[in-house]
C-alpha cells in the first residue's frame, strides 16, 4: 500500500512516498481505510527528531486520521467493518491504511465529512482536556490563548467561546486576527509588536488572567507567569517557539495560582476510558455544530512534506488535511 515514510530524523524534506506492507490490527485495534489525515506540529517535530519520543525508522508519520473500518481485532467490541471513524495514534496516519487502538477511535457522525473528522481528536481533545478537565474553567473567566490561530490554539478559542469564557487570543501576525475573532475571541493581542503586559493589564482591569493556555513557551510563557490572576491556572501546552521556559516559583506563590501541565496524549494512554468518553462528546458537539474545525487547505498525500513545512513556518491557520481516498 502507498504511504509516506520517514527514514531519518532530518525533517520534512527527507520524507518519501513509498510502498509498504499493509498493517495488521492487534487484538485491541481496528484497521482503517484512511480517507483523510491531518497534519500537526507534533508530526513535524517527530520527523525532525525534536519530539520526546522517536519511533524506530522507517515509520509512517501521522497522528490523526479518519476513514472506514475494514477489520477489527479479537477484543474489539465497539466497532465493526463498514463503520466510519476518526482515530488517533502516535504514528501511521499518512498511509492508505492504518491501525489504531479501539480506545483512541470514535464513530464519525453521519453527515460529517472525513476531512473535518480528521481534525478534531488532537486539536479539540487537547483543548477540552486542558480547559474542562485540567483548568476547570468557569463561565465568565478570562482565558489567554497563545498560538491562537494554529490547530490547537484555534480549537481552544472555539471551545472557550462555547464554554462562555472571555477569550483573549494571542497571535504572531495581524493576518490571523480576522480568523480568531470569527471563532470567538473578544480581544486580540499581537505579541510580536504589542506590549503583552500592558495589554493584559488593560484588558483585565489589572486583575490578570484566570486561565493561561500557552502553546508557544519561551519568553511568552515567562511573561504570562507575571500576568496571572489570583487563584489562576497557567497551563503549558507545547513549545512551538522552540524554547522550554523557566519561571521563578515565587510567582505562583505570591498569587496562589497553579501551574498545570497538559499532555493530552499521555493522559489518553493512561486513562483510556475517560478519553474515549471525551471523544464521544467532541463528536456529538461536532455533529450539532457546537464546534467547527477550520481547514486551511486540503492537499494530496504526495504533498505531505510541503504541508509539514507550512506548519513549521507558521503559515497555517487551523489544520492542513491530506486527502488520501
Amino acid at each position: 500500500m502507498k504511504a509516506v515514510l520517514c527514514h531519518t530524523f532530518t525533517g520534512p524534506g527527507d520524507l518519501r512516498l513509498g510502498e509498504i506492507a499493509e498493517p495488521r490490527p492487534a487484538a485491541d485495534e481496528i484497521l482503517v481505510d484512511v480517507h483523510a489525515a491531518s497534519v500537526s506540529f507534533m508530526d513535524q517535530l517527530l520527523v525532525s527528531g525534536l519530539y520526546q519520543m522517536r519511533p524506530p525508522t522507517p515509520f509512517v508519520p501521522g497522528t490523526e486520521a479518519s476513514g472506514v473500518v475494514v477489520a477489527v481485532g479479537d477484543k474489539v467490541t465497539r466497532f465493526a467493518p463498514g463503520d466510519r471513524v476518526a482515530c488517533s495514534s502516535w504514528i501511521g496516519g499518512y498511509a492508505e491504511r492504518m491501525t489504531a487502538k479501539e480506545s483512541k477511535s470514535v464513530r464519525l457522525p453521519d453527515g460529517v465529512a472525513f476531512e473535518a473528522g480528521a481534525t478534531v481528536l488532537h486539536n479539540y481533545g487537547t483543548a477540552y482536556y486542558a480547559l474542562v478537565d485540567r483548568a476547570r474553567a468557569e463561565r465568565g473567566e478570562t482565558v489567554f490563548i497563545t498560538g491562537a490561530a494554529g490547530g490547537v490554539g484555534l480549537a481552544a478559542v472555539d471551545l472557550g467561546r462555547h464554554l462562555g469564557l472571555r477569550v483573549v487570543a494571542g497571535i504572531g501576525s495581524d493576518d490571523k486576527a480576522a480568523l480568531v475573532r470569527d471563532y470567538g475571541a473578544s480581544e486580540i493581542i499581537n505579541y510580536r509588536r504589542e506590549d503583552l503586559r500592558h495589554r493584559i493589564k488593560t484588558i483585565t482591569g489589572g486583575d490578570g488572567i484566570d486561565v493561561g493556555f500557552d502553546n508557544v513557551g519561551g519568553a511568552i510563557f515567562e511573561q504570562m507567569a507575571r500576568l496571572m490572576a489570583w487563584d489562576g491556572r497557567l497551563m503549558p501546552i507545547g513549545f512551538t517557539g522552540g524554547e522550554i521556559p523557566q519561571i521563578p516559583m515565587n510567582l505562583p506563590l505570591l498569587k496562589n495560582y497553579s501551574v498545570i501541565g497538559v499532555f493530552a496524549g499521555a493522559w489518553a494512554e493512561k486513562f483510556s476510558a475517560e478519553a474515549a468518553r471525551m471523544n464521544d462528546t467532541l463528536m456529538r458537539m461536532l455533529a450539532e455544530g457546537q464546534i467547527r474545525p477550520h481547514i486551511d487547505r486540503i492537499l494530496p498525500l504526495e504533498e505531505a512534506a510541503e504541508a509539514m513545512r507550512a506548519v513549521a513556518n507558521r503559515t497555517v491557520q487551523g489544520r492542513i488535511v491530506l486527502k488520501i481516498r
